[in-house]
């Protein structure tokens, strides 16, 4: 009995061993997660900005950035993948200009004065020029001795009025930039 267990038991194993191996079951693999990129990936003054803070503070959904640098001017542009406005500007040159210089030589006509914004900062809308609708811009002397300036451009079609509630909006978010990190 014992050896036809054993018999049975080595012929079970053998025939086992010359079966067909099945190919493995291919499982497809699933789609990759989209990963979106920080502003700040893009270099330059990019470096400042986060796509999260700027929705947070202007309502604006942006997804792409690019970046310049020139000499000692760092520039960055946000923009939605999908269209060419509105657009969102940031350039921050390092200067020796003082408060009183940027009264005179950097503060536009008819631009309101912001408090709480580096040395001396101001706000105002631009109107509409070309293809392009207002303009909201916030200006600042930053109190590391780098001049600034935030610059929305909004599509056409929209209001003089909705820019000039826009240009508050980028003094909030202007107050949350850190323009020594650049």
């Amino acid at each position: 009995m014992r050896a036809r267990t054993w018999l049975l038991a080595s012929a079970v194993l053998l025939t086992a061993g010359c079966a067909a191996e099945r190919p493995p079951v291919a499982v497809p693999a699933a789609a990759p997660a989209p990963v979106e990129p920080a502003a700040a990936s893009s270099g330059g003054a990019c470096r400042l900005l986060d796509f999260g803070v700027i929705a947070k503070h202007t309502g604006g959904k942006f997804d792409v950035a690019a970046a310049v640098d020139k000499g000692d001017t760092h520039t960055c542009v946000v923009r939605a993948e999908q269209s060419l406005l509105p657009e969102l500007a940031l350039t921050v040159t390092d200067t020796s200009i003082d408060a009183s210089g940027f009264s005179m030589d950097v503060l536009p006509r008819g631009a309101k004065k912001v408090t709480k914004l580096g040395k001396i900062a101001y706000r105002r809308t631009v109107p509409k020029s070309g293809k392009a609708g207002p303009a909201a811009e916030v200006g600042w002397l930053a109190t590391e001795g780098r001049l600034a300036t935030l610059r929305w451009t909004c599509p056409p079609g929209t209001a003089t009025a909705q820019a000039d509630k826009l240009a508050t909006k980028l003094v909030d978010l202007a107050k949350a930039l850190d323009t020594r990190k650049l």
